[in-house]
């Protein structure tokens, strides 16, 4: 997920690599094989043959990639399949981080996908869920946009060739950060699996570097609104910030120990992350698509972390590909994709309603795709 108003002070480190756009502390005082386990078998609707999840993982650049295949449970006609992409941060397979459990955006994804009977892939991306850190346990620094790009393509790859797969009708879903990712898979990736059209829900939209600044500007102004900082404090944080953004984008390095808990999403560890991945703008990439692919675009007037202004940006780089995009504007629905019209991150783990509006925009599109 991007930028939230948690306050996790976190002893570990993954969870602030591949994802400057998680929580931050603006504190100003002191700061592929394939092995194969079935695990469930559950029936996706009353009236639907029943759909299994299977326990599955993958090699990509030494590292083994676990994920959740769900699928049909009896051999039959091929189906298609879609592969669900999480967002930032250690935001698992399910769509859930250590310590935020109960969202479980993407395990909710894939049981609305196979009522709709669309197979579909799930998987722990680097630093999250049984994947873990793999061979970058020891060189957190080291890590840039390349694992996250090489997973992506490996895991489609490793979909397209599941039994049972209709490797014509492959969708890729990117959810926040994720969506970057289908959008460099459909346009960027050595894959050779083509992927057939993609759903980006509450995306990522514009430059990282330049997502990150406006989340950070508007916790800065909040807090002196507040009477949390002063004005001098308000500054000191959003000159460093300028100042960091500008050495990243120069030279990709970032100074350590940035005032009022701004390390705490810009450090030297995730420094070549945040610097490959700001060269990426998310309508660039979509102008590359090719002409007439069926996207399914979403935003949401209650999203505080991607608004719809952002992703208009977005949606007219769409325009130019030309792609032949479904853009859902919902209302009083959160960025896990939750009912949930507060416009804070409190009830991101409640056991709150999908968006019904949606569900039945995903279900009409990958039927349709």
């Amino acid at each position: 997920m991007f930028l939230t108003e948690f306050v996790r002070a976190r002893n570990d480190r993954a969870p602030r690599l591949g994802a400057g756009l998680c929580a931050l502390a603006l504190v100003v005082s002191g700061c592929g094989s394939g092995s194969v386990t079935r695990v469930t078998a559950s029936p996706a609707s009353r009236t639907s043959p029943a759909w299994v999840e299977e326990e599955v993982s993958f090699q990509v650049d030494g590292m083994t990639v676990y994920g959740t295949w769900r699928h049909p449970a009896r051999p039959g006609a091929k189906v298609p399949a879609a592969l669900i992409i999480a967002g930032s941060g250690p935001t698992d397979r399910d769509g859930n981080s250590p310590g935020l459990s109960g969202m479980d955006t993407y395990k909710t994804l894939a049981g609305l996908l196979s009522a709709g009977g669309v197979a579909s892939l799930r998987y722990d991306k680097l630093a999250s869920g049984k994947t873990g850190l793999g061979p970058y346990a020891s060189k957190i620094a080291d890590i840039g946009i390349a694992p996250f790009k090489h997973e992506a393509a490996a895991a489609l790859d490793f979909l397209a060739r599941r039994p049972g797969t209709d490797k014509r009708r492959l969708t890729v879903i990117g959810h926040s950060e994720g969506a970057l990712f289908a959008l460099l898979l459909a346009t960027k990736s050595k894959s050779k699996t083509h992927v057939n059209s993609l759903g980006l829900l509450e995306p990522l939209s514009r430059r990282y570097l330049d997502i990150l600044s406006g989340q950070i500007t508007a916790q800065i102004k909040a807090q002196q609104q507040a009477g949390k900082i002063t004005a001098a404090q308000a500054a000191e944080v959003e000159d460093a910030l300028a100042r960091a953004v500008a050495s990243l984008r120069a030279n990709g390095t970032v100074a350590a120990n940035l005032p009022g808990g701004l390390s705490n999403v810009l450090s030297p560890e995730n420094a070549k992350f945040l610097s490959e991945v700001d060269r990426e703008d998310p309508a660039k990439l979509a102008a590359r698509l090719k002409a007439r692919t069926p996207v399914l675009l979403s935003c949401s007037d209650a999203d505080i972390q991607v608004s719809c202004d952002d992703v208009e940006h977005l949606a007219a780089g769409l325009a130019k590909a030309p792609a032949a995009t479904d853009f859902v504007r919902l209302t009083g629905i959160n960025h896990v994709l939750k009912e949930d019209p507060s416009r804070t991150a409190a009830h991101y783990t409640d056991p709150l309603p999908f968006s019904s509006k949606l569900k039945q925009a995903l279900l009409a599109f990958v039927r349709a795709s």
